[in-house]
């Protein structure tokens, strides 16, 4: 049973202590930010798993690279940060994803870098905060930008080796990172100087579910090729000692999951081994919302909607009813209080539709 200890501060931010897109071309809706981080706000909630109660981390403007960023501890060595649930805006700066490091007796193994240089810098800081071991391992679970933006940092630190999906060099080559770079400059350009896509050190691929294992002092991770389900090419990491396993964008906890690369079929399939394959987890870490004890039922919502949408798809293409026509009625009224389903659920309609489409004829 994890349970809250105490919490106390890092330089002013409070760190809890537990016991154990790839946008397309720029438009108005995403200048307007309607879905972004309230202003000036901050609020952490007092645990991050098993809860529907959702961070609001608006950052300074003026932050330096020193500024640490608010990290839960989870046990003696793992530590989480909790992104905001919200599009990337200049109030949250980027940090709208989920990201943590491990702290082993040789070195730190860290997952995901968030969404700027800056944050990755920030990142750092927190690290250093923490503890005066090396900063070994970086895994980048996938890349879209709210997860693989602030490697450049690692990077450029030095004796850092950066693990990745062999299909980084694909999605580095897709002319994505430029748009998305380009856009996020119109609001954050301070934060995002320096920035450059990064090749990964290390490539994970091979055959579909096989895993690569990285040792580092007394902690073992298991990082397994779960293939292309919601980007180019996606990775899951299971902390092996705790039995945790950080799960990225294979399912989305508090808000509305976003299709635009990936594979809508490959997602639920891959969901369903996640559920078969760590049914014994303690603890199921997703790259946005809150992290999630047994019997996970994030992953079988967010499983649970994407067939949803198949079904709809399959049928509305069968009946011979436009592209155009599906997403302006299809609606999924028991989705509609969670956040971001505005944002998301009419793209994500149009990417399924396509898919359908391709995959019926």
């Amino acid at each position: 049973m994890i349970k809250i200890l105490n919490h106390f501060f890092i330089s002013g931010f409070i760190l809890y202590s537990l016991p154990l897109s790839a946008e397309e071309a720029l438009n108005r809706q995403e200048l307007d930010h309607k879905f972004g981080t309230i202003p000036n706000h901050y609020h952490l909630p007092k645990t991050p798993f098993d809860t529907d109660d959702i961070p609001s981390v608006a950052l300074k403007t003026n932050a330096k690279s020193s500024d640490v960023l608010p990290v839960y501890r989870m046990t003696p060595t793992t530590y989480f940060f909790y992104g905001n649930i919200a599009e990337v805006d200049e109030n949250n700066r980027g940090f709208n994803a989920n990201a943590g490091f491990i702290v082993t007796s040789e070195g730190v193994v860290v997952i995901d870098s968030l969404g700027s240089p800056l944050l990755g810098e920030r990142m750092i800081s927190t690290i250093k905060q923490v503890t005066d071991k090396p900063i070994k391992y970086l895994i980048i679970t996938h890349n879209h930008p709210d997860h693989s933006y602030g490697a450049i940092a690692f990077k450029k630190l030095g004796g850092v080796k950066i693990i990745g999906h062999k299909e980084t060099i694909k999605y580095i080559r897709s002319g994505r990172v430029e748009h998305s770079v380009d856009y996020r400059k119109t609001f954050i350009e301070k934060d995002m100087q320096g920035f450059e896509p990064v090749v990964p050190d290390i490539m994970i691929g091979g055959e579909l579910y096989s895993k690569t294992r990285i040792t580092l002092g007394d902690h073992h991770f298991d990082i397994y090729n779960t293939g292309s389900h919601h980007s180019f090419g996606d990775l899951i990491v299971h902390q092996v000692e705790e039995n945790f396993v950080w799960i990225s964008d294979l399912a989305f906890n508090n808000r509305t999951t976003y299709m635009a690369d990936g594979n809508s079929k490959h997602a639920i399939e891959v969901e369903n081994w996640l559920l078969k394959t760590f049914k014994n987890a303690e603890l199921m870490i997703p790259g946005h919302g809150s992290m999630q004890t047994p019997d996970f039922p994030m992953v079988k919502k967010t499983r649970d909607y994407i067939q949803r949408l198949r079904d709809r798809m399959a049928e509305a293409i069968e009946n011979d009813v436009d592209l155009q026509t599906a997403v302006d009625h299809t609606d999924f009224p028991n989705w509609k209080d969670v956040p971001l389903y505005e944002l998301n659920h009419k793209k994500n309609i149009d990417f399924v539709y396509r898919e359908m489409e391709q995959e019926l004829f």
